[in-house]
This record gives C-alpha cells, structure tokens and sequence, in this order.
C-alpha cells in the first residue's frame, strides 16, 4: 500500500515530469524552426538575387549557352549547391559534379516549375546528411526558360540544435532533480502533521481522551486536529455525565427501592396489628413505586429516542381538555408545596394536531421542574394562545432560576446542574425531542434568583412525519 508521502512526491514528479517534457519538446520545435527559417531565408535571398541578375543580363542567351560560357555566374552569390533545371526537370548543371540520371521530381522543383519558389527538406543519395533544397524560376522575356536550385547541407544545423538541445535536456533534468527534493520537503509538512494527528486518533481509538494534539497549520489538517480535540472534550464531557448519571440514577432507584424494602419489612412482622401504620406504609409503598415507574418511562423514553423507535400518535384535539387534565392531576401538588399555581387558555379556537399523551408528559416535566425549584409561597403560571397558526405555551416561575452557564446545558441529556433536586436529568431533554418530533422548539430564558420561564411552540396544523 502506497503512503500519502509516495504518493505526493509521484504526484509532484509526474506533473513536473510532463510539463518539462511538454516544454522541450516545444523549445527543441522552436528552436530547430529558427535556425531552418534563417537559413531558408538567406537562401532564397540569395538565389533570388542569383535569378534576378540571370533575368537582367544573361536573358539574351539561351540557357545551356549561358550554363558553358557564364557557369560561374550562377553560384558567385552563394555557398550552396547550385543546380540548373529545364523545364523536364532534368539537372542541366550541378555545381559539385553530381550527376543526375533521372529527372527531379521534389516538391520544390515541382512547384518551380509551375512557376513559384519553394523549399524542400530531406535526405539525398550523395550526401548521409539531410539538406535544404530552395528551387526558384528563371525567367527570360517574361517566360519561365527553367529552375534555378540552392541546396545546403542541413549537418552544421542539425548539430547546433543537437548540442543546444542537449543543454535544454540537462537542464531539465536538473529542474527534475530540484523538484523531487521541493517534492520531498513538501511532502514531509504534510504528512509529518497527518502522522501527529493520526497516532492522536489512534490514542483515543484506545479510550484515552486526554491527549490533545498541537495545531501548528492554520489549514485543513489544523482545523481537524481542531475538531479531534473538541471530539476528545466533548466525549470527556459527555463519559462523566454519563458516569454522574449511573451514579446519580443508582442512587436514585435505590432510594425508593429502599423505603419500599423497609416499609413491606415493617409491615410484614407478625404483631403489626396498628391499621394507621398499615395505611402510612401502603401510602409510602405507592408513592415510591410511582416514583420509580416515573425514573423507568423516563429512561424507556430515553431509549426509544436514542434507537429512532419513538412514535408520535398526532391527532386532532381539543388543547383545553390536555389544560384540564393538567390542572386537575398537578393542582394538589402546588398546594402541598404552597404554590400558587394558575392554568389560562386565551381564545376559543384550541383544536390542535398533537399526540395527547406526549404534550401532556412535556407540560408535567416542566411544571414538575417549576414546582421542584420555586420556594413556598411562590407561583407558577402556564398560559397558552393559538397565535399565526401556532400553540405557544408559556410556563414561568418565580424560582430559583438559572444560571447563565448552566442556561445553554439544561436541555442535554444527563444534564442536573449543581442542584441535588434533579432525578434523572432526562426530563428536560425528552421533552425537547417530544417538542421537535411536533415541528416545534421549547426556549427557557432565566435569569438565577428571578425565575424562569419555558416558552413553547408548536404549530397547529402542520403536517408531521415521523419515520419509525
């Protein structure tokens, strides 16, 4: 398997690999261009210069008189090959005594002969070298009497591309020898900081949360390490809420559990014969047992949401009925507490689409709340509207309120503050799941030693969907 770091450095090395051999190929195209064009162009100067002074003062004479009495005239202008062509294509002179057999029959001689000058590259049989052929029209009184053809030898050229193509080659190579060391260094700042954040994972993989890695790169890998160890905090956070929690809960059922032991004890002996200590007994057996059933829901409640098996059963209903059934089953609590407790519904239209038994959970959790942290002689209100399609219920208190710190977190599960008068510290949080599976939000706002109060919307008519 290829690491990040071979895999960056092959990256690096290919992309640099093939733009340097894009660009040579391309400078060597250049480069060879220019020096085939210069010499192209000084040839057809000079044979251009060669026809022109042959059309001016040689014209009067026939062609192969011309090629016996002034040969020289044809090559004084050059250094190149010179050859003379009829209008067959037949070599009447070549200045190097090549002698021809057979008829020209080249591109450039071909359009010579039509009556244009044209250059040709390619290999001849007398020279191992690739030449330069450059044919041109001779014309006399106005007509085309032959062709007059420069040829050069292409060897000197083709060496000086060679040569500088070579140092184009090393140099590259060079840039290539450079690139795969920047590649290296580059490689080593990425993957160095992957490699940290990697064995951070791995530790925590583990179960050990209280590593924590260094952001040393303002960049991707930093803002992971970032995230990593927020992950880590919040895991920490959340693995002592959840061992408060099994601390607190134990403690909780035990308690209970505890008084029903101790009281079914009592009334078990055999001289209890007292009917008011019987009926004191029984009294206490069924309120812990409630109790109990209560911390159980909860904690079922919990489990459906945490496993998506919650099922809301939304139907029409009449909200005030749900107000009643508030009023009447939380009244003689606030009066054992000494609380003034008042339930008020504003309007007449109360048909809403809810699930009766959840909205009912969610007010009780929170009056319970409210009744639990509101001193005697205080109050507490529930009111509630039909507002812009919306049931908005307002529970406030006069209580102990809450703190700004503790304000943010009172919805998390497990989540107890530092009061000892929480349970299981799901109630608030089981409610809110209830309130969003409505389409809706629960908002406290609180101010500590003033009160609180919890607003709730949910809309009225809005479908809701609950996927099983």
């Amino acid at each position: 398997m290829k690491s990040i770091k071979t895999r960056v450095i092959g990256a690096f090395i290919l992309i640099i690999v093939i733009t340097i051999l894009i660009f040579e190929v391309l400078l060597i195209e250049l480069l060879q261009s220019y020096y085939y064009k210069n010499t192209e162009e000084i040839i057809t100067n000079q044979i251009k210069i060669s026809s022109d002074f042959y059309s001016r003062y040689f014209s009067n004479v026939s062609l192969k008189d011309n090629i016996l009495d002034n040969v020289d005239v044809f090559w004084n202008q050059t250094e190149s090959q010179v050859q003379i062509l009829d209008l067959e294509g037949n070599v009447l002179m070549d200045s190097i005594g090549v002698i021809h057999k057979d008829k020209l029959s080249t591109s450039d001689v071909r359009k010579a002969l039509s009556g244009k000058y044209a250059t040709w590259i390619g290999k001849v049989n007398y020279d191992e070298h690739e030449v330069m052929a450059v044919s041109h029209p001779l014309i006399s009184s106005n007509k085309q009497i032959g062709v007059i053809r420069f040829v050069t030898s292409l060897e000197k050229i083709n060496k000086a591309i060679i040569n500088i193509s070579m140092v184009f080659i090393f140099i590259g190579l060079g840039v290539i020898v450079i690139a795969i060391s920047v590649s290296y260094i580059i490689s080593k700042t990425i993957v160095s900081p992957i490699k940290d954040v990697t064995k951070i994972a791995e530790q925590m993989a583990e179960g050990n949360f209280k590593v924590r890695g260094s952001n040393d790169y303002n960049d991707e890998i930093g803002k992971l390490n970032d995230t990593l160890n927020y992950m880590a905090e919040e895991i920490t956070k959340k693995e002592q809420l959840k061992n408060e929690f099994i601390s607190s809960i134990s403690h909780e059922l035990r308690t209970p559990l505890t008084s029903i032991k101790g009281w079914a004890s009592t009334l078990n002996t055999d001289n209890n014969d007292n009917e008011e200590i019987l009926k004191d007994g029984l009294i206490i057996i069924e309120n812990e047992t409630e109790r109990l059933t209560k911390m159980v829901e909860e904690l079922l409640d919990f489990s459906r949401f945490n496993s998506g098996k919650m099922i809301l059963n939304i139907q029409e209903t009449n909200f005030k009925d749900i107000l009643d059934y508030i009023r009447i089953n939380m009244m003689p609590r606030a009066q054992r507490a000494n609380l003034f407790f008042n339930v008020d519904f504003k309007g007449d239209n109360d048909k809403v689409y809810v699930d009766r038994d959840r909205i009912k959970q969610v007010l009780i959790n929170i009056l319970d709340n409210a009744f639990r942290f509101t001193k005697p002689k205080g109050y507490v209100i529930l009111s509630s509207q039909i507002k812009n399609d919306m049931l908005i219920i307002e529970i406030k208190d006069n209580g102990y309120g809450i703190s700004k710190e503790d304000l943010p977190k009172v919805k998390e599960k497990f989540y107890k503050g530092k009061t000892n008068k929480s349970n299981t510290g799901l109630g608030l949080s089981i409610s809110d799941e209830i309130i969003k599976m409505h389409n809706g939000q629960i908002n406290i706002e609180s101010d500590l030693g003033q009160g609180t109060k919890v607003i709730i919307k949910i809309p009225i008519f809005k479908k809701v969907i609950i996927d099983e």
